[in-house]
């Protein structure tokens, strides 16, 4: 179970508590178990900060804590803080990031699940597509209902997500696409054959839709499974 420690403290030397984060980033590579370390400074109070410092468990975040470079790091930051820091720790119980879900709408319901009403509550109207097959960009949901409706009707296929990384306001997936030929294909009357394909797609979410994607995937090895190349 995921881990977050809070750090809630007071200090008027943040640029000093900032230069021991940095030395702590560096003395402690390769050994440190922290996988995410945020910190936020209070809007409504000049010397007020807030880190949030997250590890794959509790167990994990304890070895940590053993360290000689945790200890040293935390025995400076006291002397930088107006007070001792308060810690508040916690078992994450629920952890999700909202532009994932709707990416994975996409992906399930629009793109799999061929349910195109959803195209207008996941993406932008002025969504903007960039595709490696393609020899200039595609904007607008008619844009990506036009290329789910052909890659469809051209083939049976489900996308198997191999790995999705979210930062900010993008989302990367790591996909493979097996899909079984039954329609016209770029020319190509059906073959009935079973191909595999893999690829990545990110895209860029705004004000909870997607606003940009970028689409890059081995459209050469597709064209040789179905004897075109």
């Amino acid at each position: 179970m995921t881990f977050v420690q809070i750090i809630d403290y007071e200090t008027s030397h943040y640029e000093d508590v900032s230069a021991l984060v940095d030395r702590y980033l560096r003395q402690s590579q390769g050994r440190r178990t922290v996988t995410h370390s945020l910190i936020g400074k209070d809007r409504e109070s000049a010397t007020h900060y807030v880190d949030v410092v997250e590890f794959p468990s509790y167990e994990v975040a304890m070895e940590n804590s053993r360290l000689p470079e945790t200890d040293r790091m935390f025995r400076e930051m006291v002397e930088l803080c107006d007070g001792m820091p308060k810690f508040t720790n916690l078992d994450v119980v629920r952890d999700e990031h909202l532009n994932t879900h709707l990416v994975n709408r996409m992906f399930d319901e629009v793109a799999m699940g061929g349910r195109y009403e959803v195209i207008e509550e996941v993406f932008t109207s002025d969504y903007l597509d960039h595709d490696v097959g393609k020899a200039s960009d595609d904007r607008g949901r008619e844009a990506v209902r036009h290329d789910v409706e052909g890659w469809r009707s051209a083939f049976d296929f489900t996308f198997r997500r191999e790995a999705q990384l979210a930062e900010g306001d993008l989302v990367t997936t790591v996909w493979t696409w097996t899909g079984t030929h039954k329609g016209e294909f770029l020319g190509m009357a059906p073959t009935g054959r079973t191909c595999t394909m893999p690829g990545t797609t990110t895209f860029r979410c705004r004000d909870g839709q997607i606003a940009e994607g970028w689409w890059h995937y081995d459209a050469m090895g597709l064209m040789r499974q179905l004897g075109a190349a």
